[in-house]
């Protein structure tokens, strides 16, 4: 039991150093940290606190021979586990119970797997990529045509493809980023959405300023019937006035020859 507790006080200290930046962190190294007394990982409780967050735990040359208790991390995608003294498919089943729904990356190197069905509990999980160079299993005749067989989802064994073709650099890379993609594509839907609302909002405010517009044209075009009104009624004034004064003309005109005649007749009347 002191063994265990000093082992759990190691690897608390070297956890704690190892995440002293954050209280969620996404990867989490251990490699070579602690040297373990008992073959175990530490104490599920003090992984349990970062289920949540972390995608990625490397934990290598820390002469592991168990993974029991080995804590559910449910954004688990990479384990790393070299250079430990791991065998059986006991280990490989605490892998797949804690981390096989997610889990992509799994690095084996140097351990002590000697037969191709220790790795049987892999069967039903996502890997994809599966390192167990200078493991015993890999000396095995016909191991990669085995293994390629009894794991489906697996893509590259030990660096390669089924075919033989080493795996670039890059492709850890694109699956990287292809996950990564397929997470924003929501974020990005909903970004679009909002823009659009925002197009179909300035154009409801383009109608009503348009609309303003017109109401303004309307207004002048008004202001410009009664002008043309008023125009209309002052020209109307002005003819009226022009017929007034002919008439008042035309009557003085008819006037005057009764009064030359008048006049004449009192000139003939002094005569005599």
């Amino acid at each position: 039991m002191a063994a265990v507790g000093e082992d759990d006080a190691a690897w608390e200290r070297a956890i704690s150093a190892a995440t002293k930046a954050t209280s969620a962190p996404k990867t989490l190294a251990l490699d070579g940290i602690v040297k373990s007394s008992t073959g175990r990982l530490p104490s599920a409780a003090l992984l349990e606190r970062f289920a949540a967050s972390l995608e990625e735990l490397s934990v290598a040359g820390a002469r592991l021979s168990s993974l029991e208790g080995l804590p559910r991390l449910p954004a688990l995608r990479r384990l790393s586990l070299p250079d430990n003294r791991l065998l059986g498919a006991a280990a490989l089943a605490a892998v797949a119970e804690a981390c096989g729904a997610t889990l992509r990356h799994l690095d084996l190197g140097n351990n002590r797997f000697a037969d191709v069905q220790e790795l049987a509990p892999l069967a039903g999980v996502g890997v994809e990529s599966l390192d167990l160079y200078q493991c015993p299993v890999s000396k095995v005749k016909g191991y990669r045509e085995k293994v390629f067989a009894l794991i489906p989802s697996l893509k590259h064994l030990d660096g390669a493809d089924a075919e033989g073709n080493e795996r670039l650099e890059t492709d850890d890379d694109e699956d990287d980023e292809e996950d990564d993609e397929e997470g924003e594509e929501g974020e990005e839907g909903e970004g679009v959405e909002g823009e659009e609302e925002g197009e179909e909002d300035d154009g409801e405010e383009g109608d009503e300023e348009d609309g303003e517009d017109g109401e303004g044209d309307d207004d002048e075009e008004g202001d410009e019937e009664a002008e043309d009104e008023d125009g209309e009624a002052e020209d109307d004034e002005v003819d009226a006035d022009a017929e007034d004064k002919e008439n008042i003309e035309s009557k003085a005109g008819s006037s005057l020859p009764n009064k030359r005649k008048r006049d004449s007749k009192d000139d003939a009347n002094g005569d005599k």
